[in-house]
């Protein structure tokens, strides 16, 4: 693995890298906030540990800058912080782990495997696509070939759930809770009425319905064949 370590005790820097090292791993150590962030920012690590107390730019300022600008390297922070308020920040500013100082070596190695094993997080998709039906979701813009589509905007969240669950049937069951928050059956036809407008918005004119009726189930979005 290569390894960021944002460290500014010298002795406990010198004490992490030297056991990465000796387990084959290439670490490079940043002493204080800002040097950190900015090697977290132009290299690309498979972990970074993280000091909270940092002179410059302290652990969560580094964290946080790196998440809002999309950066999801696992980082572990290391800490003498190990209250309940203080794990929860450290989590809550974008650390995927937590570890109290003093710690043994084998438990932060055996942490680091665990975080550089898990699997990427997916990116959230912005724009959403059914045959010619586009929406984005950035811009809250919905057009289909090319032409735009206004919706309210509970037309809108129906039609992004559609869309997300595109090919598969959705039940009136699901909708209501999936759209309306309703965890129970109103007994209207709240979903009926949206469903038929939203599709009178999308299928005018010769396109081909997107939106299907499927008798006895629901409805369900596809591409026409």
């Amino acid at each position: 693995m290569k390894i960021l370590l944002i460290e500014d005790d010298a002795e406990t820097a010198a004490y992490i890298t030297g056991g990465l090292k000796q387990h084959g791993h290439v670490v490079d150590h940043a002493a204080n906030g800002r040097d950190g962030l900015f090697l977290a920012s132009s290299e690309s690590y498979d972990v970074l540990v993280v000091d909270r107390m940092l002179p410059g730019l302290d652990g969560l300022g580094i964290v946080r800058t790196l998440r809002a600008t999309g950066q999801r390297t696992p980082v572990l922070f290391l800490t003498t912080l190990g209250g309940i308020d203080d794990r929860v920040a450290g989590l809550d500013a974008g650390g995927d782990d937590y570890l109290v100082k003093p710690f043994a070596f084998a438990e932060l190695l055996a942490r680091l495997n665990a975080l550089a094993r898990r699997p990427p997080l997916a990116q959230t998709d912005t724009v959403l696509r059914v045959a010619d039906l586009e929406m984005d979701l950035l811009k809250r813009v919905v057009t289909r070939g090319g032409t735009r589509i206004e919706l309210q905007p509970r037309e809108f969240q129906l039609l992004e759930y559609m869309m997300r669950h595109a090919d598969r049937v959705v039940t009136r069951t699901m909708l209501l809770e999936g759209v309306w928050d309703f965890h129970f059956d109103p007994k209207t036809n709240i979903v009926e009425t949206h469903m038929s407008r939203l599709r009178a918005k999308l299928d005018r004119g010769s396109d081909p319905d997107l939106i299907q009726t499927v008798r006895g189930a629901g409805y369900m979005m596809r591409a026409p064949e």
